[in-house]
């Protein structure tokens, strides 16, 4: 069995790694068992039946949709329900992914709706559903519909990670930079130490400094925030690439930014450092986005995890900014 079946959220993987896995659909079935006992018990005593089992199960299915092999996802989901029943809150979500996926017609959304509303009236704390109905309504273009919900949901779990960075992704799309940079400030909250939710939000802060401009009162903020942020992601991960591409970026544009007379905040905790350490900044960023670069070019071993897509934005990034310097 591959790996990434468990260590690697099928949405994590790239489309090529998603099709690869879908396609060992039909060795996964022959060699697992079609039937298989229903009594809790009974899985505590069967090697064969294993939380990895059914872990491995759940994401042979999400790879199959992606890849829209639904006859293999329809197995795979047949073997779910018999193990766990229709009425297991999971078991439902996944049916209800399953009749999205194949879903043609805008008809057929709003009947799967009408189907989530009502098994929300029957039971109103079911999470799974209520998380395939917000999805559910965004894909339907009703973003509006889909952040109430959430906000009705973290009402009721406020713990809930994934809720509020879905809700920061929303507020992302409509531009609402400072509802987004909240959400995900709850995010850190329940996570301090997740490197990438670091970067995440110097990347919103970022993109508010760019969309309030220089001349604007909260721009240094913005900036001197998303500084700290990207700083911190590649304080808790050495080799994070996006961590240092933020990096990179602001310090850029910091330094473009330096021989101007920019207003500065009267608040300590946004005050941007000095022009040196700016410039320390950008040499580390830029060496290690190179060495990045270059080994995953290369196929190095240990440097092979990382995504083309962002290696290629590094080496565009680096690129430009050596040609900017030679003019």
């Amino acid at each position: 069995m591959s790996p990434s079946l468990l260590l690697h959220p099928p949405g994590q993987l790239s489309p090529a790694a998603a099709y690869y896995i879908s396609r060992q659909a039909p060795a996964v079935l022959q060699g697992s068992p079609s039937t298989v006992s229903s009594s809790p018990l009974s899985a505590l005593f069967s090697e064969k039946e294993s939380p990895e089992l059914w872990l491995k199960y759940e994401n042979m299915l999400l790879s199959c949709l992606r890849t829209e092999n639904d006859q293999a996802a329809h197995l795979f989901l047949e073997r779910l329900v018999t193990r766990f029943g229709d009425d297991n809150e999971r078991i439902m979500a996944f049916k209800g992914l399953l009749k999205e996926a194949v879903a043609r017609q805008n008809g057929d959304q709003v009947r799967i709706l009408n189907e989530y509303d009502q098994i929300l009236s029957e039971n109103d704390t079911n999470i799974p559903i209520t998380k395939r109905r917000i999805s559910l309504l965004r894909s339907m273009g009703r973003v509006s519909d889909a952040a109430s919900s959430l906000v009705q949901l973290l009402e009721f779990s406020p713990t809930d990670a994934e809720a509020w960075s879905e809700l920061s992704d929303i507020y992302l799309s409509q531009g609402l930079y400072a509802q987004a940079i909240y959400a995900v400030e709850e995010v850190l909250v329940l996570a301090p130490n997740a490197w990438n939710i670091h970067a995440r939000l110097g990347e919103m802060q970022y993109m508010a400094a760019n969309a309030t401009g220089a001349s604007s009162g909260s721009y240094q903020k913005y900036m001197a925030e998303a500084l700290k942020r990207f700083a911190r992601s590649i304080e808790l991960c050495d080799d994070y690439l996006r961590g240092y591409y933020g990096l990179k970026l602001v310090t850029n544009k910091l330094l473009q930014d330096s021989n101007k007379s920019n207003k500065q905040v009267d608040d300590d905790e946004f005050a941007l450092p000095d022009v040196g350490t700016i410039e320390r900044l950008n040499e580390l960023s830029t060496a290690k986005l190179s060495e990045i670069v270059r080994h995953s070019t290369a196929q190095d071993r240990g440097w092979r995890g990382y995504d083309p897509v962002e290696v290629a934005a590094a080496r565009e990034l680096l690129s430009s900014d050596a040609a900017a310097i030679e003019r």
